[in-house]
């Protein structure tokens, strides 16, 4: 289940589909939604995680080439608030670890490619000393296209999975197609890349498949990525606070809304109360899943997921929801232009676009202000969140290529992870200086070759540890990082946080039809009643059965850690 439907709140891919990458890469913080991936068996399914999993992970060796100013914490991302000094930025790479190979690499891109002999792939390819062949996929279709590739025979050198592209028969194909990075990255051995060995821990946990480390991530925080986002400047103009619980937000609907005058509370806040009353994480089924008291509990099995959902259908029941999101139509697939307008003044998105929204109004309305609520407690206490997964996008190296293939891939990758504050990061995600950006008072900007040609590539191999950095909006960033220290004081990892798991087939369709009937449980087109009948039947058709395996795994690799 991702939130990423016109009626809920989007992910990371409805956000690369519609910003370059580079912006993605500087924003950071943005929560990876993948499903669920790697196992012994296809079919059969499993987890690469637990007790045997620490001998294959890389050792961790934090980066001193630049200090943040704000730093991790709580499963934040780290912070930069200075402006950009492109004088001082750092070598974090002395000298060129690629050997003059060709790699070719399928990647999903969101736009127009450009030329494969464009100034951005030929710098890049020089400072790695590697010649990436880029094989650029439309991200809106990659499903399809990776599918047909991964049944062939003719694989490119490295592919690029996103973890909302992993269902099906794709786990069972990772495990088969491509290959053990353990020799080179396990334990010692990555300090040959140091930008790769302070990618954390967590996120290359979250690479294990079917038993080996095969997957090169993107790392992200663990706390939730969807912020309640409103428009501050009308709230101080208006005098309206804060809600601190679920009560005092319903009264704030009840004040802001006036139908006749074209304004409405907010979009649908679906997502809010799940994080309010507490739910299990709905975003990836491992997560889903928890041990309470013993007892392995599915999400939709609690009573505060019966309670969210009871809470969101009143907004709609009362007409606080703006009438768009209740039809499903353009203000929730796009809020932007609508919540500048005023029609709606709270909407739940990804943290991105605190940053994004920020940036759009800066020179059509110097008075817009957006900014990001605290999750409350729906009882007006402390609120209970969960963690998400670490990483959830991965590129993958093919079985077939050669030591000398996959050593120049590690290059690409050690370059791409490159911490911000440096030169390779500047390249990777801005190009070159004076042809893909300038700067001006510490604040790059992107030439037209610059947005034609710095985006959907190289970022995508290999990221380094979750950053926020907004040199034109510094306040932004240090808000989104301190949001995050701050829900994340309140975030706990459930059980089967981490791991890269894969059901049995049998069950792979088992939970599909939940988030569609969210949806209309909230929009008054369906009961509660039927939501409990719903999951008596998803019990009764494997639900259990699915308990008792997800148990097993449990038991045989332990839980998490916490």
């Amino acid at each position: 289940m991702t939130p990423n439907t016109a009626t809920s709140a989007p992910s990371r891919r409805s956000f690369l589909a519609s910003t370059a990458v580079a912006a993605a890469a500087v924003a950071g913080g943005m929560p990876l939604l993948a499903a669920c991936g790697g196992s012994d068996s296809g079919s059969g399914g499993g987890t690469s995680a637990g007790k045997s999993a620490k001998k294959l992970l890389p050792a961790y060796v934090a980066t001193n080439v630049v200090t943040p100013d704000i730093g991790a914490k709580n499963g934040s991302a780290v912070g930069f608030t200075s402006k950009l000094d492109i004088a001082s930025l750092k070598t974090s790479v002395p000298k060129k670890l690629g050997k003059g190979g060709k790699v070719s690499i399928m990647s999903p891109f969101w736009g127009s490619p450009p030329k494969s002999d464009n100034a951005y792939y030929k710098a890049m390819n020089d400072l790695i000393g590697v010649d990436v062949e880029w094989q650029n996929q439309d991200g809106n279709t990659y499903d399809q296209k990776l599918g047909a590739v991964l049944a062939s025979s003719d694989i490119p050198d490295v592919v690029v999975i996103p973890g909302w592209n992993m269902g099906g028969k794709i786990p069972s194909a990772i495990i088969g197609k491509f290959a053990d990075l353990g020799p080179y990255l396990s334990g010692d051995a990555i300090k040959q890349y140091p930008n790769l060995a302070a990618i954390p821990t967590d996120a290359w946990q979250r690479s294990l498949f079917g038993g080996k480390l095969r997957g090169l991530p993107q790392p992200s925080p663990y706390v939730t990525g969807i912020v309640p986002l409103y428009r501050k400047d009308i709230f101080d103009k208006e005098g309206y606070q804060v809600p601190t619980s679920a009560d005092e937000f319903m009264a704030l609907c009840k004040e802001i809304t006036n139908a006749k005058a074209k304004r409405w509370a907010c979009l649908d806040m679906k997502w809010t109360a799940f994080q309010s009353f507490g739910v299990l994480s709905g975003s990836e089924k491992p997560l889903g899943w928890n041990l309470v008291d013993g007892k392995l509990v599915y999400r939709i099995e609690t009573p505060e997921y019966l309670e969210a959902l009871e809470w969101t259908r009143k907004l709609f029941a009362a007409g606080y929801v703006h009438p768009d999101a209740k039809l499903g139509k353009s203000a929730a697939t796009d809020p932007g232009p609508k919540f500048a307008a005023g029609e709606f003044l709270i909407y739940a998105q990804n943290i991105s676009q605190w940053w994004s929204r920020t940036a759009e109004q800066a020179t059509q309305n110097p008075n817009y202000k957006i900014w990001g609520m605290d999750i409350f407690g729906h009882d007006g206490g402390k609120p209970t969140l969960w963690a998400e997964q670490p990483a959830g996008i991965f590129a993958f190296v093919s079985k077939k290529a050669s030591e000398s293939v996959i050593r120049d891939v590690l290059a690409v990758a050690n370059v791409t992870a490159a911490p911000y504050g440096t030169k390779e990061y500047m390249l990777t995600n801005y190009g070159v200086e004076g042809t893909h950006y300038t700067v001006k008072n510490g604040v790059p900007t992107k030439t037209d070759q610059g947005n034609n040609e710095v985006i959907n590539a190289y970022v995508m191999v290999a990221s380094p540890t979750a950053t926020i950095a907004h040199p034109d909006f510094p306040e932004v960033a240090k808000a989104q990082v301190e949001w995050q220290q701050r829900m994340g004081a309140f975030t706990k990892k459930s059980s089967f946080y981490g791991m890269q798991i894969t059901e049995p087939s049998r069950y792979t369709n088992l939970s599909n039809d939940f988030e569609q009937l969210e949806d209309d449980i909230v929009r008054g087109r369906k009961k509660i009643s039927d939501m409990q009948q719903a999951v008596s039947d998803w019990k009764s058709k494997g639900g259990d059965q699915l308990r008792d395996w997800y148990k097993k795994l449990l038991d045989e690799n332990g839980p998490a850690a916490s």
